[in-house]
């Protein structure tokens, strides 16, 4: 993959703006979220809203992908297609992926929610935006190195009885959705052999996990990506840029 790296004022305060109206999608979108409302119902209202503030979604830029969101539904982690016929119902945790393509540079946002949650749920919600926070404190510039991001959120998850996913990782944005480096949800190899953080990087950090064991299966639409035991999956991801002060999370 290609890696971006913010060079000038005017990227950053593109990004900055990008992200903050793409956030304001995704709390429309949370908001949204209730007993009856369909996935397409959510993927229409984000398209809308993207257009609205000027940008393109940028899931519609991916070969072979027709929809401006991923949405999915308890056992369901990434890359759901937001079906008419897949509607919420109470005790559902829904997961809402989306990115906005906005004056030249992407942003990519996830959140998951759940419909009058169990305590369990609750619970688990609640570890998956620990394990966020923790991720993105570790972003130190010039200090720092992808390896402590995997790390930080890995321990939340290991403390709270959850499992990082495996197969999947966050990601660098910027000029293309995806960019490098690669950020897995879990810390392997040697913290020095892995990428410094510096000031120009812009990260979507993504906390992936499940209540059960790793281990992903696809689904016959060959998008949607769900757990192999069944149990809840989690995602919560933010773009994050690297400043020479430290860090800014532009799509919260």
């Amino acid at each position: 993959m290609d890696k971006f790296t913010i060079k000038t004022p005017e990227e950053l305060e593109l990004m900055i703006e990008g992200g903050k109206k793409l956030s304001d999608v995704k709390h429309a979108l949370v908001s949204e979220v209730k007993e009856g409302v369909s996935a397409e119902d959510l993927d229409n209202i984000a398209e809308k809203l993207i257009l609205e503030k000027g940008g393109k979604p940028s899931f519609k830029m991916v070969d072979g992908y027709s929809w401006s969101t991923c949405i999915n539904v308890n056992q369901g982690l990434v890359h759901g297609i937001p079906h008419k016929n897949l509607i919420f119902k109470s005790g559902d945790l829904v997961s809402i992926d989306l990115g906005m393509y906005y004056k030249g540079f992407h942003t990519d946002t996830s959140v998951s929610t759940a419909i009058n949650p169990s305590e369990e749920v609750t619970r688990f919600l609640k570890t998956g935006k620990e394990a966020f926070e923790k991720a993105v404190s570790a972003i130190i510039p010039n200090k720092s190195y992808i390896y402590d991001i995997s790390k930080a959120m890995e321990s939340v998850l290991h403390k709270n009885d959850c499992s990082p996913i495996l197969d999947l990782t966050g990601h660098g944005i910027g000029k293309n959705l995806h960019e490098d480096p690669y950020i897995p949800c879990y810390a392997s190899g040697l913290r020095i052999e892995t990428e410094k953080i510096v000031p120009g990087m812009a990260l979507a950090v993504e906390v992936m996990y499940t209540l059960g064991e790793p281990g992903l299966t696809k689904e016959k639409d060959g998008w949607t990506i769900v757990t192999q035991d069944g149990k809840i999956a989690g995602l919560f991801e933010d773009t994050v840029i690297v400043t020479e002060k430290g860090r800014k999370i532009v799509t919260q």
